[in-house]
């Protein structure tokens, strides 16, 4: 009698995983069945005619090796001027006006200390120039 006690009170350790994979079949059927009939997001952008503002062209500040100073406006010519440091801010103060859109590239000689770099740099932000860049040269020159 105790055996068959032990039988009925004993504890099923298997999991039945059928009603499981039922439901995962039926929903996979949906979603193929729905799927393409989805509408992807149309998205309706904004045209654009010419630009009413042409690009301007960069300034260059370039750095010598003697630490000397010249300014290149291609906008203008293609002609360098040497300029001191008060007036390339002088200079900047006059081409810029409000165009914080200006861009300025600084073309230094390799052999010129980075800190000398750097403190251009800071007299071009110091007089709101937001686009500022360094000109490198291919690697292959």
């Amino acid at each position: 009698m105790r055996s068959k006690l032990r039988v009925k009170n004993r504890l099923m350790n298997e999991i039945n995983v059928v009603p499981y994979i039922d439901v995962m079949l039926v929903l996979l059927v949906i979603f193929m069945v729905t799927a393409p009939m989805m509408n992807p997001g149309q998205v309706d952008l904004p045209s654009l005619g010419k630009s009413s503002t042409p690009a301007l062209a960069p300034m260059e500040v370039i750095i010598r090796k003697d630490n000397s100073l010249a300014l290149r406006d291609h906008s203008k010519s293609e002609r360098e001027m040497r300029v001191s440091r008060d007036e390339l801010i002088a200079i900047l103060k006059a081409r810029t006006g409000n165009k914080v859109e200006q861009a300025v590239v600084i073309s230094a000689d390799k052999s010129v200390r980075y800190e000398e770099v750097i403190n251009v740099m800071d007299v071009l932000q110091s007089q709101n120039i937001q686009k500022i860049g360094l000109l490198t040269q291919a690697k292959g020159k």
